[in-house]
């Protein structure tokens, strides 16, 4: 088995205290190097970082100001926050960052979460994906459309939804099945044709109603 590249992360903060000073450690499979950059994050678009690790209280607010300094690089963003309400979690996911809510993630789950955003996955921890969830069965309740969109898919499609929709992989899907990873790969194909999407992300953004039809490149990985 080919082995993973160690990444190379910047960790964007605020400059309040980053409760992980020993991550990552010497023997970290994922990541290699954290690099720390404090607002307004002089440097940022001339690093080689391949993930960018946004650390602060109101995404809303600080969001928008890391990306109009990354320019035109194309750097996957996971947006680490306190905040775990169902419009900030929402909003970053329709961005196409991932999200870790405070104190609902490791220092493990950090190097999975680079990891996974680095290949082309959002990755959020579990409070963020419960709040997502929330906001899938209001605007199901409203929207009979969803009925219809999830109607599409077979039984073993729609489970393989639900576990994609929290942040799984998918090799972590099929050990999760049983099933091989070619198996959960050919399925995710139908999953996208039948949705009309280009990848996870968008069909995800699809399948908890945050998006309408139609393929939407730009959230596409």
């Amino acid at each position: 088995m080919q082995s993973l590249q160690r990444l190379s992360v910047v960790l964007a903060s605020s400059g309040d205290p980053w409760p992980y000073a020993d991550w990552p450690g010497p023997d970290d499979p994922f990541v290699s190097r954290v690099l720390h950059l404090l607002p307004p994050y002089p440097g940022l678009r001339e690093t080689t970082a391949d993930v960018v690790l946004l650390r602060c209280e109101d995404p809303a607010v600080t969001f928008p100001g890391l990306v109009d300094e990354l320019g035109s690089r194309d750097v996957p963003v996971i947006v680490v926050s306190s905040r775990r309400d169902v419009q900030a979690v929402v909003a970053a996911f329709r961005a196409g960052a991932g999200y870790l809510v405070e104190g609902d993630y490791c220092d493990q789950m950090l190097s999975h979460a680079a990891q996974a955003a680095f290949a082309g996955h959002t990755y959020l921890s579990p409070s963020a994906s419960d709040a997502l969830r929330e906001e899938a069965r209001r605007m199901a309740e409203a929207d009979d459309e969803m009925t219809r969109l999830r109607g599409l898919l077979s039984p073993r499609e729609r489970q393989i939804m639900e576990l994609l929709s929290t942040g799984l992989l998918a090799q972590e899907i099929a050990l999760r099945l049983s099933l091989t990873e070619k198996t959960i790969r050919n399925n995710l194909s139908n999953i996208y044709a039948k949705l009309d999407v280009r990848g996870g992300t968008e069909a995800v953004l699809r399948w908890l109603g945050a998006a309408s039809g139609g393929s939407q490149g730009a959230l596409a990985r």
